[in-house]
C-alpha cells in the first residue's frame, strides 16, 4: 500500500481549509459592462483588484525537507512555486546510477505538489557551507536523510583536501580530475529526468559553491573571491567549469528555462538569472546593474531570486515582514521588480499571513511580480448553431512585470448554466501567450512604465459540434496547463467560477436568448479557490 506523504496530507487540509480573510466583495459592485451590437455581445469585464496566486510567478517558498513544518494554511495565498535544493549524492551517488534514481528521489520530495497546482524550482548542490565557514560533513541534530546541511559529494568523487594557506590549491572535490566529466554526466541525467516533468517550473544551475550559488569557489575570475583579494586557480575558482556547465545545461534542457546565479557570467549562453540578494545595496553593481546590462533577456528568460534580510543594508531587519512593511525598502523592492522585469522572489516562507498590514504590502509585491493578464474586452455572437463556427475575440494586456515563459493553450468553453461544468471546449490556434509583454522603461517617480503594456487582440474561429444540445450556456475562457489540459492561469477579472474558468456571458446555442450578463452572485473570489491542479504521470 502506498504511504501518503506530507504533500498529500496537506492536500486534504487545503480542501478542508479555512476561507481567506481578504476575499473580494462583489455585493456592492457591477461586475462588468455588457452591450449587444449588431448581433454581437461586447463584454468589458471588471478587473479583479487583488493579487492572484498564479503558476510560475510571484512570491516563492522554500522548505528544508524533513524538518521545516508546512503550516495548515499551505499553499499560501500567493505561493505557486517552491525552491528545492537537491543533494548530488541523493539523486546520483555514483556514475553507474541511472535516471531512475533522480526520478525516484524527485517523486519522494515532490509528491503531491501537482494536487495543489504548485511547481518546483530544483537546484542541485553539493556543499551547504564550507568547513572554513563553519560547515560540517553531517548534521548532528537532524536525523532525516533528506537533511540539506553538510557536504553531499557522490561516493566516486573524493572530498576536498585543503590547506590553511590560501595560496595553495585544493585537491579533490571540485578540483578532482574526474569532476567535470562527472558533472556533465549528472546534468545529462537531470535533463532526462526533469526537462519534461510538468512539476518543474525552472531549473537553477547550482552545483558549484556554497548552497550552489556559484561562489567559493567561483565559476570565473570576473569578481573577486569570497574570502581574499586575489584569485587562486583550483582554490578560489574552477578553470573551465563555466563552459562545462553552460554546454551541459544547454544540451540537457531544451524545454525548461535554466537560471544562473550571476548575470555577468555565462555571457555566451541564453540563461535566466536568480539574484539571491535582491534589493541589497551591497550587490547593486554585482546584481542589479549586471542584470540591467542583459537588456531584453527578460523577454525570453526568467529573472528571479530571493530577498535575504540577514546581512548588509538589510541586517537591521529580522524577517521578510519587516522588509516589506518598511516603506522605503518596499519602494526599492517594487522599483527593482518593475525595472528588472522580475518574475519571482523568495523569502516569504515563514511570513505571518494573518498580519493584515503585511498581507496588504505583500499583495503589492505579488501583483508586480511576473505576469498579470487583464481582459479589457470580450466579443462573441449572441447565438451559434450546432455544426457551425463560433467566432470570438478578446483584448488582453499584461500589467505585470514579466511575460509567462511557456506557450500554454488558451481554451474557449461552453459551460452548463446550472452545473457550471464544461460541455464543450476548443483551444484557440496560433495564440502565443509568452508574447504578451508587459510595459517597459520603469518610471519610479510616477510608478508606471513610460511604454505602457500593449493591448493584444486575439481572435478565434471554432467549430461547434453538430450533436451539442441546444440551450443557454456560459461562454468561458481559460489558460490551461498542458499537463492534463486543465485550467490553471487565471486572468485578473472578477468573472470567475470555481475550477479556473472565466465565464464572460451567456450565449444561445441553437436558440435565441435575451439575457447575456451573468449575475455577479454566481462568481466566486478566485483568491479563495484552491481546487486547481494539474496531472503528473511518470513515464
Amino acid at each position: 500500500m502506498k504511504i501518503m506523504n506530507a504533500w498529500k496530507l496537506l492536500v486534504l487540509i487545503v480542501f478542508i481549509g479555512c476561507k481567506p480573510n481578504y476575499e473580494e466583495d462583489f455585493s456592492h459592485i457591477n461586475t462588468n459592462t455588457v452591450e449587444v451590437q449588431d448581433g454581437k455581445v461586447v463584454v468589458k469585464p471588471r478587473e479583479y483588484g487583488r493579487a492572484i496566486r498564479n503558476p510560475m510567478k510571484g512570491l516563492r517558498e522554500f522548505f528544508g525537507p524533513g524538518y521545516d513544518v508546512k503550516r495548515s494554511e499551505y499553499p499560501y495565498p500567493f505561493g505557486s512555486m517552491v525552491k528545492e535544493y537537491m543533494q548530488w549524492n541523493m539523486i546520483e551517488n555514483q556514475e553507474s546510477d541511472g535516471v531512475d534514481k533522480i526520478m525516484d528521489y524527485s517523486d519522494h520530495r515532490w509528491g503531491g505538489v501537482e494536487d495543489m497546482n504548485v511547481k518546483v524550482i530544483p537546484r542541485i548542490f553539493i556543499i551547504w557551507q564550507e568547513p572554513w565557514h563553519g560547515g560540517y560533513a553531517k548534521n548532528t541534530y537532524v536525523s532525516t536523510p533528506d537533511d540539506l546541511n553538510g557536504w553531499h559529494w557522490p561516493s566516486d568523487i573524493p572530498g576536498q583536501i585543503y590547506s590553511a594557506n590560501i595560496t595553495i590549491p585544493i585537491t579533490g572535490g571540485y578540483f578532482d580530475p574526474n569532476f567535470q566529466y562527472r558533472l556533465k554526466k549528472l546534468v545529462e541525467k537531470a535533463g532526462q529526468a526533469w526537462d519534461n516533468d510538468p512539476r518543474v517550473a525552472y531549473v537553477e544551475m547550482g552545483i558549484i559553491g556554497e548552497w550552489g550559488e556559484h561562489h567559493d569557489p567561483s565559476i570565473t575570475t570576473y569578481w573577486k573571491p569570497h574570502d581574499q583579494e586575489q584569485h587562486v586557480a583550483n582554490r578560489t575558482w574552477i578553470p573551465g567549469v563555466e563552459k562545462t556547465l553552460g554546454d551541459a545545461f544547454t544540451a540537457a534542457f531544451k524545454n525548461k528555462k535554466v537560471m544562473v546565479r550571476y548575470a555577468y557570467e555565462f555571457k555566451d549562453y541564453d540563461f535566466g538569472i536568480y539574484w539571491d540578494s535582491f534589493a541589497e545595496g551591497q550587490e547593486q553593481e554585482r546584481g542589479y546593474e549586471a542584470i540591467k546590462q542583459l537588456g531584453d533577456r527578460w523577454k525570453t528568460q526568467p529573472i528571479g531570486g530571493e530577498i535575504t534580510w540577514n546581512w548588509g543594508d538589510m541586517a537591521k531587519f529580522k524577517s521578510f515582514e519587516e522588509v516589506i512593511v518598511d516603506a522605503s525598502m518596499r519602494k526599492n523592492v517594487l522599483d527593482q521588480i518593475r525595472s528588472l522585469h522580475c518574475n519571482h522572489l523568495g523569502g516569504v516562507t515563514w511570513a505571518n499571513f494573518k498580519n493584515l498590514e503585511f498581507l496588504q504590502h505583500a499583495e503589492s509585491i505579488q501583483k508586480a511580480l511576473g505576469y498579470r493578464y487583464v481582459i479589457d474586452e470580450f466579443v462573441y455572437p449572441t447565438r451559434v448553431d450546432p455544426g457551425k463556427n463560433l467566432k470570438v475575440s478578446f483584448k488582453v494586456r499584461n500589467t505585470g512585470s514579466s511575460p509567462f515563459y511557456y506557450d500554454w493553450p488558451v481554451e474557449i468553453a461552453l459551460v452548463h448554466k446550472s452545473t457550471q461544468l464544461k460541455e464543450w471546449s476548443a483551444v484557440l490556434s496560433n495564440v502565443n501567450i509568452s508574447s504578451w509583454m508587459p510595459g517597459e522603461n520603469w518610471d519610479s517617480g510616477n510608478n508606471q512604465y513610460t511604454q505602457q503594456a500593449k493591448s493584444y487582440t486575439i481572435e478565434g474561429d471554432l467549430a461547434i459540434p453538430s450533436d451539442i444540445a441546444p440551450g443557454e450556456y456560459m461562454l468561458a475562457i481559460s489558460i490551461n496547463d498542458p499537463a492534463g489540459n486543465l485550467p490553471s492561469i487565471r486572468f485578473a477579472t472578477i468573472n470567475y467560477i470555481q475550477g479556473g474558468r472565466h465565464p464572460m456571458g451567456y450565449i444561445g446555442v441553437g436558440q435565441q436568448i435575451d439575457n447575456f450578463e451573468i449575475s455577479r452572485n454566481l462568481f466566486v473570489d478566485l483568491a479563495a479557490d484552491k481546487t486547481l491542479y494539474y496531472e503528473y504521470k511518470r513515464d
